[in-house]
C-alpha cells in the first residue's frame, strides 16, 4: 500500500496549475499565428481560457495520475476522520434530544 507524501495535495495542484499554464502559453501562440481561429471581437482572450482549460483537463488525467493517486492517499484519512467526527456529533445531538 502506498504510504502518503507529504505535500502531495500542493505538488499535484501546482502541477496542474504549470499544465494549464503551458497549455495556455501554446494555444495563446498558435492563435497569434493563425493556426487556430481567433474569438469574435474582443472574446479571444475568453476563447483561449477555454481552449486551454479543454486541453489540459484530459493532459491532467494521464500525466498526473501518479501526483492524483499519491494526494488521494494523503487525503482519505483526513476525510474518514472528519465523517467519523460528524458522525459523534450527530450520536451526541441525538442523545441530547432524546
Amino acid at each position: 500500500m502506498n504510504t502518503a507524501k507529504p505535500g502531495a495535495t500542493v505538488r499535484y495542484t501546482l502541477m496542474r496549475f504549470i499544465l494549464f499554464v503551458g497549455c495556455f502559453v501554446v494555444v495563446l501562440a498558435l492563435v497569434e499565428f493563425g493556426i487556430l481561429p481567433r474569438g469574435l471581437g474582443d472574446s479571444n482572450l475568453i476563447w483561449v481560457l477555454l481552449l486551454a482549460i479543454v486541453i489540459s483537463a484530459p493532459l491532467s488525467l494521464v500525466l498526473l495520475r501518479k501526483q492524483r493517486d499519491e494526494m488521494s492517499v494523503a487525503l482519505v484519512p483526513k476525510i474518514d476522520g472528519a465523517k467519523a467526527k460528524l458522525e459523534a456529533n450527530r450520536s451526541q445531538e441525538d442523545g441530547a434530544i432524546q
